[in-house]
């Protein structure tokens, strides 16, 4: 009987997986989150916040390649690891290709933030180099910031604080203290995916000398982090509520906590390739959390 053979993928679809799709949600709350207040405060530019979320989907499909290219080289992704298929560890496309695709995707978006900082300030693109150079050094360079312990720090100020607040501004020319203060709950939400993925790796990267702050916390410490992200997220509404700074409304965002409190429940009792649900659900009740934001802000109004 003659042997199966694999047939090989579509190059598009190679590209996809490279794009790791799943953390794009995530990726989109920040701009959600700060075009519902630009809304709110009557500052709403369409073209702005559509030119806003691509860049930020783009930065997080560029992180994506070069984690996957940058993480193989330094011996980070094995064949033990249990997170989804990396492209360049699987043999998919070659580091040389992956990392063209990587510099492509990260053109695209500095010509969206120079469109951007046309329509707004020219400081957005020190901003928007900032998060590139960021993108990169998580996991290449001569300081991978995900190898000492810093990319949940990075991950907070980039997909967070730079994400809701900089859609903002492109907005509205300025930054309310409501877009800094949305900022804090959608960056610590986004960091809990970072804590989720780093929480499934751990012993790989403790191997591999990756010592990212689930490593450097242990098991229960890192489990301990995500929950107290998501307490945070959490209990930021009512306390800027308590300031003035959004109506009663905003709370329509706790609704998400039905789907949260499942996926808490799986960080803690599982471990290994089970958190690959953990990781997708993460970023599915973050976009959510945000999107009733949005609706709670709509009527509101």
């Amino acid at each position: 009987m003659k042997g199966t053979e694999t047939k090989p993928l579509p190059q598009w679809k190679v590209w996809l997986l490279g794009a790791r799709p799943r953390t794009l949600p995530a990726a989109a709350s920040g701009v959600v989150t700060g075009t519902a207040l630009a809304l709110r405060d009557g500052h709403f530019r369409p073209w702005a916040a559509l030119a806003a979320l691509g860049v930020a989907l783009l930065l997080q499909i560029g992180s994506n390649l070069a984690n996957d290219v940058f993480d193989f080289e330094r011996g980070a992704d094995t064949a033990e690891r249990s997170g989804p298929l990396r492209v360049t560890q699987a043999g998919l496309l070659s580091p040389r290709q992956v990392k063209a695709g990587m510099a492509a995707v990260f053109a695209t978006a500095a010509m969206l933030g120079v469109y951007l900082a046309w329509q707004s300030s020219w400081n957005v693109l020190w901003v928007g180099a900032a998060a590139i150079v960021a993108a990169i050094a998580y996991t290449g360079g001569p300081f991978p910031l995900g190898y000492y312990g810093l990319g949940d720090l990075f991950v907070f100020i980039f997909f967070g604080v730079a994400a809701v607040a900089g859609t903002y501004y492109v907005q509205a020319q300025t930054i309310s203290l409501a877009a800094w203060g949305m900022a804090v709950p959608i960056g610590l939400l986004v960091t809990a995916i970072l804590v989720v993925n780093n929480l499934r790796d751990i012993d790989t990267d403790r191997v591999a000398g990756k010592h990212t702050l689930a490593v450097r916390l242990g098991e229960r410490g890192a489990q301990v982090e995500y929950l107290l992200c998501l307490g945070a997220a959490y209990v930021a509404l009512p306390a800027l509520i308590a300031l003035g700074l959004l109506s009663a409304w905003a709370l329509l965002a706790w609704a998400s906590a039905l789907a949260a409190w499942p996926v808490a429940r799986l960080v803690l009792r599982q471990r290994g390739r089970a958190l690959n649900a953990a990781l997708a659900g993460t970023g599915q009740f973050t976009l959510l959390y945000s999107l009733l934001f949005l609706a709670g802000v709509l009527i509101g109004r």
